[in-house]
Parts: structure tokens; C-alpha cells; sequence
């Protein structure tokens, strides 16, 4: 039986969030207590992925590995790291992760990406194919669009469509077999020159492979400054933040202690 890998993709510039991500990764920035990177992490380790890695730009890279680098070697959670060196679309990321997907299947997260909904199920029980979330939005001139025929099959997906067919959107999180990185490879680039993910989803339904979930609870893709701090609104007041894998939790607790300690050290040694 294949195992199910993790990717969470965390590269990009975020302008819309400068000069907030001038100094740091969009995805190190708070929601509510806990660093953004660390909800899509638990969305992960939640649903029982052990092995993740992790894309980030190359300014960023030392400030992830120094958050994350060390704290889960002690709770059976396998994280790698690899650098995007420029962002060419969301799909480029199992292109990137080719070596580390092999011959198991992937879901793939996006880092600023926050799910009221738990998609453990969904993850544990994929055999094949592909498997996306949609959830309806007011702006579906932004999104990837899903149409629904009259049974609630997923029939087309359109990228930023000026005529929306629907107001359902796929979210980031994405559920592949490792087919999906020969279909990324073989992409070509859209007009914009990114390899787009609504491209691998639409191969997946020309093979009648793929399947879309309604979500239920928030979807919060915090990338703008209104977003961010609606996102540590909801997550507070619906307590997200307080539902953490227990892994997780001991993680950032056991590190929270040892960065006190060793402040606590230096102090000491520069009196």
C-alpha cells in the first residue's frame, strides 16, 4: 500500500503584504497564537502524514529551518526542506518534490491556507486520482472555478474565469497519486507563465479521476492584511488554534521552553 506524503508549499513574495513579508515569510507571520505555517502542518499531521516537506524561498529558508528544523525530531514527524529559487506556479512544487513524492501519493497544502474542516478522512482514505476541496465565494472571479452538472458532478474547472459558471472554488489543498508529476511535467506554462494547479485538476477530470469535496466550516487564505486579521478573528472565536495534534502541541511547547532557557542563558553570560 502507498503512503501518503505531505508538501506545503511556502515560497512566493507576498506583495500584498509588504512591508509585513519584507522582513519575514507571509507564512512565519501570526494567526492568533501560532505561526500561519503551523495550521496547514497540523492539517497534516492530523491526518497521519509523517513524511513532509516543506518549499520556501530562498531569502526565508534559514528562518524556516530554525523554527521547525529541530522541534519534531522527537515526535515522529519527518520534515524536508527544499528551496524554490522562483515562484513558476503551484503545480512546479511535485516537480520539486519528485524525489521526495516517489512512487507514493502526495496532498499538497498551501502555506497560508487554513481549514476549519478536518480533511483527515478525505487524506486516509485516498487510493487514487485526484481529490480537491471547494467552498463557495463571493469574488469566483479570483479562483479556480468548479461547474457542477445537476447531479453535483464536477464537469469543468476554469482558472480565473471573467464568467464564472459557479461560485465554488477550489481551495488549497489538493490530493494527488504520484501520476501527478509526470502531468506537471508536461505542462505548458499559461499566459501569466506559471504552471497552474487548475491545469493538473483538469487532467484529472478529462480522466474522469477526480473528485471535489464541498467544505462545510471556514476556509481562510490569508493573504492580504484584511484576511490575516479575519483569519486570527475566526480562528480565535472558533478555537482552531486550540485543536492541534497533540504532536504539534508538544512540539512548539517543548521549543517554546527551550528558546526560554537559553534566553535565559545569555542573559546570564552578558552580566
Amino acid at each position: 500500500m502507498k503512503k501518503m506524503k505531505g508538501i506545503i508549499l511556502s515560497g512566493g513574495t507576498a506583495t500584498r503584504l509588504f512591508p509585513l513579508t519584507h522582513t519575514t515569510s507571509k507564512q512565519l507571520l501570526p494567526v492568533y497564537d501560532k505561526q500561519m505555517i503551523f495550521y496547514p502542518l497540523n492539517t497534516l499531521v492530523r491526518a497521519g502524514i509523517k513524511d513532509i516537506l516543506i518549499i520556501v524561498a530562498p531569502r526565508e529558508a534559514g528562518q524556516y529551518l530554525n523554527l521547525l528544523g529541530p522541534i519534531f525530531d522527537r515526535h515522529d514527524v519527518r520534515l524536508e526542506f527544499k528551496v524554490q529559487s522562483a515562484p513558476r506556479g503551484l503545480a512546479e512544487a511535485f516537480i520539486l518534490g519528485e524525489n521526495f513524492i516517489d512512487n507514493d501519493n502526495v496532498t499538497m497544502i498551501l502555506g497560508d491556507n487554513i481549514f476549519e474542516d478536518d480533511l483527515s478522512s478525505s487524506i486516509k482514505n485516498f487510493r487514487f486520482g485526484g481529490e480537491v476541496f471547494a467552498k463557495a465565494v463571493p469574488d469566483p472571479e479570483r479562483f479556480g472555478i468548479v461547474e457542477f452538472d445537476a447531479k453535483g458532478k464536477a464537469i469543468s474547472i476554469e482558472e480565473k474565469p471573467k464568467k464564472p459558471k459557479s461560485n465554488y472554488c477550489v481551495t488549497g489543498a489538493y490530493i494527488y497519486d504520484n501520476r501527478v508529476v509526470k502531468i506537471a511535467k508536461n505542462l505548458k506554462p499559461s499566459a501569466r507563465g506559471e504552471i497552474e494547479i487548475t491545469s493538473v485538476n483538469q487532467k484529472y477530470l478529462e480522466m474522469g479521476e477526480l473528485k471535489v469535496n464541498i467544505l462545510k466550516g471556514d476556509w481562510l487564505d490569508a493573504g492580504t492584511f484584511d484576511a490575516l486579521l479575519e483569519a486570527s478573528r475566526i480562528v480565535k472565536e472558533k478555537n482552531i488554534s486550540k485543536n492541534f495534534d497533540p504532536k504539534i502541541e508538544k512540539a512548539i511547547a517543548e521549543f517554546n521552553e527551550e528558546m526560554k532557557d537559553f534566553s535565559k542563558k545569555m542573559l546570564i553570560k552578558s552580566k
